[in-house]
């Protein structure tokens, strides 16, 4: 392993994030079926809380994620033949540890770029691993990755890393969109790792996003509390009820927050006022579940090429693809 380096490349600021949630609140709480992105749930308490989600039984997909990176690890990076790991979303780059293990078990592991929107965990993060991994490279990028993968460094043979079925939080033409994208600053050499939940019994997915613990419950109506904190809106979120419905149309869970009782929120930075009808839903996150051949006919319609899939007895999948020549 090469002498290793510690760098971070800002690309989203503090007041690029502001302006993100002036205006989804604007377009979402405006809309006449009102919606706000799951982006916003992720403050320091709706981190917490959705870490002890992940660790409840009804929340099978981190586990199961889990269970099929370490036992596939070594094989995933075989095929790759990647030096260097992009993980998108890395947050505190947790499951990239078990990859970055097996990297440098197979020797090529060279360079980690882990890309995520807060700066502050990101640094603590990668600093973390510059300890851990003696010789890594660590270049973190704080950005979105729906607007920054262009900026991931270009060097090496890369394996870009996007786990948990953070993807399936995207709609269809989002999803498009981003596979496209990230297609286009893919060249030979360069895979991509992606995680995707699978569609299963309805009663086993609305267990897992309405838990009988009710953290899910409280993590959903965090996303008030961080309008109230950022944007000064009133909401009282004891006025609003968790719901999750699986709509097998669309092959998704959707949590919703719906109003109990009418009311008008004001939001005082936005010289904005909502007003709910008595059982009006606030939606606030999709959850995508996939089947193994939609997986595989996304990635092509992306222009990828599926090298390997590994599955968990839980219905999650683990896709390596690369870039179509």
């Amino acid at each position: 392993m090469p002498a290793g380096s510690l760098s971070i490349d800002v690309h989203l600021t503090a007041e690029d994030l502001r302006s993100a949630l002036v205006a989804d609140v604007r377009n979402g709480l405006g809309a006449e079926k009102k919606w706000l992105s799951p982006v916003w749930f992720y403050d320091d308490r709706g981190s917490g809380l959705f870490d002890a989600i992940t660790r409840l039984p009804e929340y099978y997909l981190t586990r199961a994620e889990r269970r099929l990176l370490e036992a596939n690890a070594y094989d995933i990076a075989v095929r790759a033949g990647a030096d260097t790991l992009v993980e998108l979303g890395a947050g505190t780059c947790d499951k990239s540890r078990v990859l970055l293990g097996a990297m440098r078990e197979v020797g090529t592991l060279q360079r980690y770029v882990p890309l995520d929107v807060s700066e502050t965990t990101l640094w603590e993060a990668a600093s973390e691993l510059a300890t851990e991994y003696p010789g890594l490279s660590v270049n973190a990028v704080v950005g979105d990755f729906l607007k920054h993968v262009d900026q991931v460094p270009s060097t090496g043979d890369r394996m870009v890393a996007f786990l948990g079925s953070t993807i399936g939080n995207l709609a269809p033409e989002a999803r498009s969109k981003f596979l496209v994208d990230l297609r286009s600053v893919l060249g030979p050499g360069d895979t991509l790792l992606l995680g995707t939940d699978l569609v299963k019994e309805p009663a086993r997915l609305l267990a897992a996003y309405d838990d009988t613990a009710g953290l899910t419950a409280a993590f959903n109506r965090n996303v008030l509390l961080v309008l109230n904190s950022e944007l000064g809106a009133d909401f009282d979120p004891s006025r609003f009820d968790h719901v999750a419905i699986w709509d097998s149309e669309a092959n998704w869970i959707e949590m919703r927050l719906r109003a109990v009782g009418q009311q008008v929120v004001e939001i005082e930075d936005l010289a904005m006022t909502v007003g709910f009808a008595d059982g009006e839903d606030l939606r606030t996150e999709i959850s995508a579940k996939f089947t193994l051949e939609g997986v595989q006919r996304e990635l092509h319609d992306a222009g990828f090429s599926v090298e390997s899939t590994w599955q968990d007895p839980e219905g999650f999948l683990l896709t390596l693809a690369s870039p179509t020549v």
